[in-house]
């Protein structure tokens, strides 16, 4: 698949989930069990990422990146994790 193909099904999956997404009104209850298994879930893009960078299949190891930092991002908005990109972002 090109990239340009993946950017827009990525693109196109993302516009339709906002325009269904509902807001809960409960307050969610993360606990480090959850947070950690985050964690290994971002852990094993990454692997994926790297996985495919070395097939020199890189619009998927974008994907496995892309989805590896969005989870980080997630945990650290959510303020269940601190770190730093240490590096570019």
């Amino acid at each position: 698949m090109s990239l340009k193909r993946l950017v827009s099904k990525y693109i196109n999956n993302s516009k339709h989930a906002l325009g269904e997404i509902v807001v809960t009104q409960d307050s969610v209850q993360i606990d480090s069990e959850k947070a950690e298994s985050l964690v290994e879930t971002a852990k094993h893009y990454l692997e994926d990422a790297r996985y495919y960078q070395g097939m020199n299949k890189l619009e998927t190891s974008l994907a496995s990146v892309a989805y590896c930092e969005g989870l980080l991002d997630a945990l650290r908005l959510l303020g269940i994790a601190e770190f730093s990109w240490g590096g570019e972002k």
